[in-house]
């Protein structure tokens, strides 16, 4: 039986840009075998698709509720996305 997989989309609010979000997600996404991608937006969020093996994804969202050790999240907006991705990157 092959394992359960999904994708979501998520989007965190706070300040989370300027505080290496993006890379630190990445580190973490890459030591949960967790595929996707992550990006600033132009509203100040960080937004990312996370896809792999359900407890995988649930580990990296409950990452990103506090992020790294300078991030302050105040929420993170999570929605079922679709896609599958070889790696995790960082989208410029």
């Amino acid at each position: 039986m092959a394992p359960h997989r999904t994708t979501l989309h998520l989007v965190i609010h706070g300040r989370v840009q300027g505080v290496f979000f993006r890379d630190s997600m990445r580190r973490e996404a890459q030591r949960l075998g967790v595929a996707g991608w992550v990006r600033n937006r132009s509203d100040g969020a960080v937004e990312a698709v996370v896809h792999g093996e359900f407890t995988d994804v649930d580990a990296i969202v409950r990452w990103a509720r506090h992020g790294p050790e300078f991030a302050q999240v105040e929420r993170v907006d999570i929605e079922p996305a679709e896609g599958s991705y070889p790696n995790f990157e960082i989208l410029y």
